[in-house]
């Protein structure tokens, strides 16, 4: 039985499927890239001997049209130390703003946010003879046991 890597690496090699090896090869020029800049980046594609680059923010422009020397240099190293990403050249590149993303989706950060549940009970004795600290562990007795049924009534 043929492996699943050997399946696509044929797959990718046939000519109707060159368009996801030059895919390949755009993920690997923009990873080489520092993470600012990788961020700001939407997209690439080169279109007669031109590498466009889309920003997401406008505020990248300029800063990467400060440095197109370092991108084509960059691209042109990629081009000679990758043999799969040979057909990689450039003469010029040009930077422009674009509303559209990358179809890969980052997490958003509220996803990464853990929730605990409430281990607590609110079963404790209050020995305090002071009526004010009495009375906030009072409170927070309330506070357990109505987190605890918000907790019960998202379970069901």
């Amino acid at each position: 039985m043929k492996k699943v890597s050997f399946i696509l690496s044929h797959l990718v090699n046939q000519p109707q499927f060159k368009v996801l090896k030059q895919e390949n090869c755009y993920k690997k020029y923009i990873s080489l890239l520092g993470t600012k800049w990788q961020k700001a980046i939407a997209f690439i594609y080169i279109k007669d001997n031109t590498l466009f680059l889309a920003v997401t923010h406008p505020g990248f422009k300029m800063e990467l049209n400060y440095n197109k020397d370092l991108l084509k240099s960059i691209l042109t190293q990629l081009s000679s130390m990758d043999p799969d990403c040979k057909m990689l050249k450039a003469d010029k590149v040009v930077v422009f703003h674009s509303k559209y993303r990358s179809i890969v989706k980052e997490v958003p950060e509220e996803s990464a946010i853990p929730y605990y549940s409430e281990l607590a009970t609110s079963e404790f004795v209050i020995e305090n003879q002071d009526e004010e600290i009495r009375e906030k562990f009072e409170q927070i007795k309330e506070q357990i046991k109505k987190q605890l049924q918000e907790q019960s009534a998202k379970e069901i």
